[in-house]
C-alpha cells in the first residue's frame, strides 16, 4: 500500500470517528442535510479536532404547482 493511500484511509477513519463523537450516526439519515453533514465531517477528517465544524445546508427541489 502506498503511503498516500494509507494516509487517505487514516484520514477518513479519523473523520468517521469525529462524526460518531458528534452523534451524527444516531437515528436515521432522513434528510439530505444530515447526510451531507456526515459526509463533510468524514471528509474534513482531522480538521474537526482543530475547530473546523462543517455544516452543510441544502434544500431539495419542490414540485411546481
Amino acid at each position: 500500500m502506498h503511503i498516500g493511500s494509507l494516509l487517505l484511509v487514516v484520514w477518513l477513519i479519523i473523520g468517521a470517528v469525529a462524526a460518531g463523537q458528534r452523534g451524527y450516526y444516531n437515528g436515521s439519515v432522513g434528510s439530505c442535510t444530515k447526510a451531507t453533514t456526515i459526509g463533510a465531517t468524514v471528509l474534513a477528517g482531522p480538521l474537526n479536532y482543530v475547530g473546523v465544524n462543517p455544516r452543510i445546508n441544502c434544500t431539495t427541489p419542490r414540485p411546481s404547482s
